[in-house]
């Protein structure tokens, strides 16, 4: 049994990875790098024969685990490709939006190969795709040699880690996880028994977690910091991402208004995407999927004002209004950096709020390490803007800390474990710990295209 990183480096980017059992080849996640453009961007798919695949896994929705799938499908028409039914609808979602950024960057950047896939590509590969219940075993390729079992990975709805069996061995993929409930879904529920080889997403490996930390404290400091900015009557900015993050932050919200926190008919802003992501979450509450509260449902239960493509022109900015827009990184062209653009940092009755992880180079990136009051290059064909509104940064990130991590990997005691989806510091610190507490088991780093026996 080989197991393969596609990645073009090891880092945070074009999540796939191969598991060839010599009777099954099966691809983990087909990801689309959020920092490179045109084929750049895919994961090294040239590295697999056409029509050389039984199947392809698909943990979640976010691009970095799914933007490519199109590209891989096209060159493997005859693999299968398995998801949960809640993450199939949000693909399916995330893939058409992808089209649209890319044909929006053939016109502006001159990018010639985009669109790497087209809208109707997408409706064609959408009836091929197979779902799979949380739980009950699979089979991944046509002669069951392989069967594979999903468990709910807490990160978004729909994600999940999958369990592979095969030849007496048996292996763990986590894609992204989050062992914690959060505002609106439950934290993972993974198997703890022995696995051979445990496939290890390593995020957060380079930072800790403050000492006094804790999720009803964190939420508190976010509704106190809303409240007093609706006091002097300014505005709320939080970039999130259209999918996940939006929807938790709206929960907390609605839980904010009904505590008293702040004002109940304070009034709330969502982009057209983040409306299309709320609508598939809302359609797999009460029953359908694991839920901290599993009765509410964001659209019929909250009064939004929900972005469509109907209304044209810039979302008005109003006084005493919360505006969670996308996205969570405000890169150019996206929702929330032209409405920062357009007065709102410079009103220091205003508060930008940030929620969740902002990369560096990134405009939120940019603007987490400036000052009040210092310029920022919001957009490179603008001038830069002066933040001179409240900024706060808050900790509801979608996953596990790194000690939950690595308290996992000493449960499953794996003889191998592959440290991925992490910056080289981060994957560094979890190969260190494992040098110390777990040394019998082999912590690998793996480079991207070199192939791994696993015992």
């Amino acid at each position: 049994m080989l197991f393969r990183s596609l990645c073009r480096s090891a880092e945070i980017g074009a999540n796939s990875y191969l598991l060839d059992t010599g009777k099954a080849r099966v691809v983990l996640d087909a990801g689309l790098h959020p920092k490179h453009d045109g084929l750049e961007g895919l994961p090294r798919y040239d590295q697999l024969e056409d029509g050389s695949i039984d199947s392809v896994v698909v943990t979640h929705a976010h691009l970095d685990h799914i933007g490519s799938l199109p590209v891989l499908l096209s060159r493997q028409p005859q693999a299968k490709a398995f998801f949960s039914p809640a993450a199939a609808e949000l693909s399916v979602a995330m893939l058409h939006n992808s089209v649209n950024v890319m044909q929006a960057k053939r016109t502006e950047l001159g990018i010639v190969e985009y669109p790497l896939f087209t809208h109707r590509g997408i409706d064609d590969l959408e009836k091929v795709f197979e779902t799979r219940p949380l739980e009950r075993p699979f089979e991944m390729d046509s002669g069951g040699t392989l069967i594979g079992t999903f468990h709910d990975a807490g990160h978004v709805l729909g994600s999940t880690g999958i369990t592979m069996e095969a030849n007496g061995h048996r292996v763990m993929y986590t894609g992204d996880v989050n062992f914690e409930d959060s505002t609106l879904i439950k934290g993972a529920r993974f198997p703890e028994e022995h696995v051979d080889t445990l496939i290890i997403e390593t995020t957060r490996g380079d930072s800790q977690r403050r000492p006094d930390y804790t999720r009803q404290g964190e939420e508190r400091r976010l509704a106190e910091a809303i409240s007093r900015t609706i006091e002097r009557r300014g505005s709320v900015l939080i970039p999130v991402f259209a999918m996940g993050k939006t929807q938790e932050v709206l929960t907390m919200i609605h839980r904010f208004k009904k505590a008293g926190l702040i004002p109940k008919k304070t009034p709330v802003f969502i982009g057209g995407l983040s409306t299309k992501m709320t609508v598939i979450y809302d359609k797999y509450a009460k029953g359908r999927t694991r839920r901290s509260d599993d009765g509410f449902r964001i659209l019929e239960d909250m009064d939004l004002q929900a972005g469509n493509r109907k209304k044209a022109g810039p979302i008005p900015l109003n006084p005493g209004a919360i505006y969670c827009l996308s996205s969570g990184m405000m890169s150019e062209n996206t929702v929330s950096n032209g409405f920062a653009r357009a007065g709102f940092l410079e009103n220091p009755k205003n508060a930008l709020l940030f929620v969740g992880y902002a990369d560096p180079a990134s405009p939120a990136g940019h603007l987490r390490m400036g000052q009040t009051g210092e310029k920022v290059v919001l957009d490179s064909r603008y001038p830069a803007v002066a933040r001179k509104c409240e900024m706060e940064v808050f900790d509801f990130s979608g996953h596990s800390t790194r000690d939950a991590l690595l308290d996992y990997i000493l449960k499953v005691k794996p003889k191998k474990v592959f440290l991925v989806h992490g910056d080289p510091k981060a994957t560094a610190w979890f190969k260190e710990q494992l040098r110390i507490k777990l040394p019998k088991t082999e912590a690998i780093i793996p480079e991207p295209g070199k192939d791994y026996v696993l015992d």
